[in-house]
C-alpha cells in the first residue's frame, strides 16, 4: 500500500517495478505452495506502462481445476503482500483455453498479460 515519505504527510505510490518485483516474489510462492497453479500473470495500467497514484494491480491466475465458482475464487488468494490493492481473476485452464477469441476482453488479456509465473507440464515453474 502507499507508504509516508519520511516525516511529510504526502504518500508516495509504489511505482511499477516495485509492483513487478513484489509480484513476481509473490507469485513464486503461491506458485510452490499450491501446485495447482499453472500461470499467475497481470494485466491493465501496469502492464500498460500507464499505471498512476491509486492504479491497483489486475491479476490473473490460471489454475488446473477449481472446485468453487468463477465468482468465489478470488477470494482463496491473499494479496496483502502486494504493495498496491490487487483485483484477481481465477481460470481454470479449461476455462482459460474456451475464453472466445473474439471476445474484447479475451484479446484484451492476451495481449497484455504479463505472465510473472508458469509452471510446465513436467511441473517445474519458470520465471520471467
Amino acid at each position: 500500500m502507499p507508504v509516508r515519505s519520511l516525516n511529510s504527510s504526502v504518500l508516495a505510490w509504489p511505482d511499477a517495478q516495485a509492483v513487478d518485483c513484489a509480484v513476481r516474489r509473490w507469485a513464486i510462492e503461491r506458485g510452490r505452495v499450491h501446485p495447482e497453479v499453472s500461470r499467475i500473470g497481470y494485466f491493465g495500467s501496469y502492464a500498460r506502462g500507464d499505471w498512476g497514484v491509486g492504479s491497483d494491480l489486475d491479476l490473473i491466475f490460471v489454475v488446473d481445476a477449481a472446485h468453487e465458482p468463477f465468482e468465489r475464487r478470488a477470494t482463496r488468494w491473499d494479496a496483502a503482500d502486494i504493495p498496491v490493492p490487487a483485483d484477481i481473476l481465477v481460470y481454470t485452464s479449461a476455462e482459460w483455453n474456451a475464453l472466445p477469441p473474439d471476445s474484447r476482453f479475451a484479446r484484451t488479456l492476451r495481449q497484455e498479460a504479463v505472465w510473472v509465473y508458469e509452471r510446465d507440464a513436467a511441473g517445474t515453474e519458470s520465471r520471467d
